[in-house]
């Protein structure tokens, strides 16, 4: 069980406004890596065809019998080296992978990590998951129930791609990033917030699985579409969405902030595409200097993209401690989640 504010031990900031304070970032990426010349073998494809639609050359793809909570063990590992923490009271992953529909791939991360039997859960918000795994976890500080949370984002998408969709093969890869959370306060240099979360689950085709959930498998007369058990996106729609609702929850959040876009000293957006992250550094009027961009290296990697940047980012010097940074993403629901906080002095743990 876990204890209230009021019984938690060590809980030096009772009677204080409590914030999640980022204490540790880390990363991990499978060896193996597909470059667009690789996939052009397979498909009728091309490198130039690729990068002029996505911005990417390679992505990294987990080995044969590799799931996604090894890419969450490691990048967990790292982020509490990072944080120089050997315990956290509680575990969030977000994927949209799991090792298996059930149960949830958290807990056994947990345990390989060694942290014992803390509280550990999935967040299933796709894209989006990261940055509502961080509004969780922050929940948790913020009402005293953890003084320290991981927070993983890990997703081995080439497992549920289609092998013959060249759209979603050129596009996603696989990978995980992590962070330690700490309670702190809001005046600290890498305390998150405020957030802002928003979905329409009207849209909810546009990114799906189709087959293989409890709808699918209660209507067991019903014939299913090989490509029904794979990934599906509808690319143009996906794209003025994504645009429109990362452009539209940055802007509230940094209004709920008091912050305005040209006092960002960078944007770490959802690595959907190159051409998303163009159109909204427009939308926001940010110069496209200032976005953080990895995705010609590692493609879109889903709910690990937002740390995998912010860990990339702080290895190579471009976050640097003060500077006021943006985390904005978009996924599948739809779902999409912004958040901001000024860059603290953390040393990244990558692969």
């Amino acid at each position: 069980m876990v204890s209230g504010p009021e019984s938690q031990p060590g809980n030096q900031l009772q009677g204080r406004h409590r914030a999640a304070v980022v204490a540790g970032v880390g990363s991990w990426l499978p060896a193996r890596v597909v470059t667009n010349h690789d996939l052009s073998a397979e498909l009728d494809t091309s490198d130039e065809w690729i990068r002029s639609r996505t911005g990417i050359a390679q992505r990294h793809v987990i080995d044969e019998g590799m799931a996604t909570s090894d890419l969450a063990v490691e990048a967990g590992f790292r982020a509490l080296k990072s944080a120089g923490s050997s315990d956290v009271d509680a575990v969030v992953v977000a994927t949209t992978t799991p090792d298996r529909p059930c149960p949830a791939t958290a807990p056994d991360v947990a345990g390989r990590l060694g942290l014992g039997p803390v509280p550990a859960f999935d967040v299933a918000a796709v894209c989006s998951g990261f940055v509502y795994s961080l509004a969780v976890a922050s929940g948790f500080i913020a009402a005293g129930i953890a003084e320290r949370v991981l927070v993983i984002g890990a997703d081995a998408y080439s497992t549920i791609l289609d092998p013959q969709d060249r759209t979603t093969r050129a596009v996603f890869g696989d990978g995980a990033g992590a962070v330690v959370l700490r309670a702190g306060t809001a005046d600290e240099e890498g305390a998150l917030g405020p957030y802002d979360l928003g979905s329409d689950g009207s849209l909810a085709d546009l990114i799906t699985i189709p087959a293989g959930g409890s709808r699918q498998r209660s209507a067991p007369g019903q014939s299913v579409e090989r490509a029904d058990h794979y990934f599906q996106m509808q690319g143009k729609r996906v794209y003025r969405n994504a645009v429109a609702h990362m452009s539209q929850s940055a802007r509230r959040v940094l209004a709920s902030a008091g912050w305005s876009a040209d006092t960002l000293d960078h944007v770490v957006a959802h690595q959907a595409n190159q051409r998303i992250l163009d159109a909204v550094a427009a939308e926001l009027d940010v110069p496209g200097e200032r976005v953080v961009s990895q995705i010609e290296r590692v493609g879109n990697t889903s709910a690990a993209s937002i740390p995998l940047a912010l860990a990339d980012a702080a290895a190579s010097g471009t976050l640097r401690p003060g500077q006021r940074v943006l985390l904005t993403a978009f996924g599948g629901g739809l779902t999409w989640a912004s958040t901001v906080l000024r860059w603290p002095d953390v040393t990244a743990v990558t692969s």
